[in-house]
C-alpha cells in the first residue's frame, strides 16, 4: 500500500509514473553466469522474445543487466559491460517503442552512454554510487529516476561475513546520508532498494523484510528484489528454479509492507498479485 508521504510519481523520458498500484520491474540479464540459468538471454531472439513477454504479460519496467552481481561473480571490464549493453539495447530499440529501460549498472560513463544514446530511462545502482565516486554528478547532469540499493562490500566480498548492529537503522542512515547528496545536486527522482542478498545474512534479509514499512519514513519509493534469490531457496532447500511459490509469498509480504515496485524474474504472476495487492483497500 502507498504511503501518504511517499512521493507519487517518477519523470521517466517526460512521462509521468505514478505509484496508485505497485509496478512491475521484468529482468533481463545478458550475462553468462546470473545466478538463475532461467534469466539469461544472450542471443538476438532471446533479447526479443523476452522484452515481448515482459510486455505482454503486464510488466511496467525492462531492467537489463550485463554485469552479474551474485554473491563472487568475476569483475568484468567496462569495455564488455558496454559491449553487452549495446548489442542489447541496439536490437530492443529497433523492435520495440515507448518501453521504460532501466539499466542495472554501478558504472557513471556507462549510465551516462546507455542514456544520451539508447534511449534508457532508468539507472538502477547495485552500489548507491559507492563503487564510483561520478555516479551522482552523472545522474544529476542526466536529469533521470535513479535507482540506488544498498549493499555491503561488493559483489566479490559481500556475503564473506556481514556484520551489523541494528540492520534497519543503518541501512536507513546509509539512505538518508546518500539522498542528501543527491537532492543537493538536483536529484528529484529517487527510488531506494534495501538491497535483499547484498551483504546480509539470511536472517537479515528476512529483519528487512519484517520491517520494510520502516523505510517509508525516508517518503521515497521501495523497490524490491527478492525473485529467486537463495534466501527463498536456501530457507526452503529447493533450487531457484524451484522457487516460484517462495518468491510470490515473500513478494506479497513486500507489497503489504510498503514495496512500490517488483523486480522479477516471474512478470505475469508479479502483475495478478499486483492487482490483487491494489484491489485490497477498495473492498
Amino acid at each position: 500500500m502507498l504511503d501518504i508521504n511517499t512521493k507519487k510519481t517518477i519523470n521517466c523520458n517526460g512521462k509521468l509514473i505514478n505509484f496508485s498500484k505497485p509496478l512491475i520491474m521484468g529482468i533481463m540479464n545478458i550475462t553468462p553466469d546470473s545466478f538463475f540459468e532461467g534469466s539469461r538471454y544472450n542471443s538476438e531472439r532471446e533479447i526479443i522474445d523476452r522484452v515481448q513477454q515482459i510486455i505482454n504479460e503486464g510488466g511496467d519496467i525492462v531492467d537489463i543487466g550485463a554485469y552479474s552481481s551474485r554473491p563472487g561473480a568475476k569483475n568484468i571490464s567496462e569495455t564488455e559491460e558496454l559491449d553487452r549493453l549495446t548489442f542489447a539495447l541496439n536490437i530492443i530499440n529497433k523492435n520495440f517503442d515507448n518501453l521504460i529501460i532501466s539499466v542495472d549498472t554501478f558504472r557513471s560513463n556507462i549510465a551516462r552512454i546507455v542514456v544520451e544514446n539508447y534511449n534508457v530511462a532508468i539507472i538502477n545502482d547495485i552500489s548507491a554510487g559507492e563503487l564510483d565516486g561520478q555516479m551522482f554528478e552523472v545522474i544529476s547532469k542526466l536529469n533521470i529516476p535513479y535507482i540506488m540499493m544498498h549493499m555491503q562490500g561488493n559483489p566479490q566480498n559481500m556475503q564473506n561475513n556481514p556484520i551489523y548492529g541494528d540492520i534497519i537503522q543503518e541501512i536507513t542512515l546509509f539512505f538518508t546520508k546518500r539522498i542528501k547528496k543527491l537532492q543537493l545536486l538536483g536529484v528529484k527522482d529517487i527510488i531506494i532498494d534495501p538491497g535483499f542478498g547484498f551483504g546480509k545474512t539470511l536472517e537479515q534479509n528476512y529483519e528487512i523484510l519484517k520491517h520494510l514499512k520502516n523505510f517509508k519514513i525516508l517518503e521515497l519509493p521501495i523497490l524490491v528484489g527478492l525473485s529467486r534469490k537463495s534466501m527463498i531457496y536456501n530457507l526452503l532447500d529447493i533450487s531457484p528454479e524451484n522457487s516460484l511459490n517462495g518468491t510470490t509469498a515473500a513478494n506479497t509480504i513486500a507489497l503489504q509492507n510498503g514495496a512500490n515496485i517488483l523486480r522479477v524474474h516471474d512478470v505475469k504472476e508479479a502483475v495478478q498479485l499486483s492487482i490483487i495487492e491494489s484491489t485490497l483497500p477498495n473492498l
